[in-house]
């Protein structure tokens, strides 16, 4: 069996980020950016059926700038067998259809049995890859999954909902999406990070995946106008004279938060 896990390089949460106000897009510094967890808890899914099952090959599929380099490697660590690269400066600022399309066109080469990926990054926030994708190749999903068993001719796991839990099946090729409800991913160790180096790491390119940027050629988001955060201003406060609560009540009508 053959898995490819979507892997992500996202700017680390625990830091500062900033617009750039002329491009819109947010300023990647080389010290802030890492592989997002939920992509991880992904492939810590392929690799633990993969413990499980000999001959299961994992390989990592990142759509990243060329100076990436550093974080698809940490996902050949962390235990993928091969990775694949999509470096284009086409794809600067891509929007989610010309991601899904050019990662789509990626898989199909690849002809994998299942693709992996997070339910939701933490920098886009879109959480609708996925179900994108499966649209792209005419695959069954299988989405926002809390617990996953793999076997070779489909998928089970389980989905929260409001009332409980729904169990979900699909067969393969399938695509899936997890949850933070997995586990963590294993941390990379020195043996790991050392047979990184060495293991396959495929670049492409929009002409490697015939695939083309040009909004005429497909309809794309554009941004037209973008603006800083506004400083958070002082809240109301409201003194109590023994008329408190009508003070409070007229606030939240006026707010519309009644």
């Amino acid at each position: 069996m053959k898995i490819f896990v979507l892997v992500k390089e996202v700017p680390d949460t625990y830091g500062d980020r900033k617009l750039n106000l002329e491009t819109g897009l947010a300023e990647r510094g080389a010290g802030d950016l890492v592989l997002d967890e939920i992509t991880e808890r992904a492939l810590e899914v392929a690799l633990s059926h993969a413990d499980k099952n000999e001959g299961t090959e994992v390989v990592a599929l990142a759509m990243a700038p060329a100076g990436s380099t550093a974080s698809v490697r940490r996902a050949l660590a962390i235990g993928a067998g091969s990775a694949v690269h999509i470096a284009d400066e086409q794809l600067a600022g891509a929007d989610l259809g010309l991601t899904a399309e050019t990662l789509a066109a990626a898989i199909r080469r690849g002809e994998p049995d299942l693709v992996i990926t997070g339910n939701l990054s933490t920098d886009g926030s879109g959480g609708v890859m996925a179900a994108m994708l499966a649209e792209h190749l005419g695959w069954p999903q299988a989405t926002a999954l809390t617990s996953v068993e793999i076997t070779p001719d489909g998928i089970s796991g389980t989905r929260g909902a409001d009332a409980g839990s729904q169990p979900v099946s699909a067969p393969l090729p399938a695509v899936i999406s997890i949850t933070e409800a997995l586990p963590d991913a294993r941390f990379p160790n020195f043996k790991g990070i050392m047979a990184a180096k060495k293991k396959p790491l495929e670049v492409l390119t929009l002409d490697d995946l015939g695939v083309s940027a040009d909004p005429a050629a497909a309809p794309r988001a554009i941004m037209t106008t973008v603006a800083e955060k506004p400083p958070r201003a002082a809240g109301v406060k409201i003194v109590d004279d023994g008329d408190a609560a009508e003070k409070l009540v007229e606030y939240l009508v006026q707010n519309r938060l009644v």
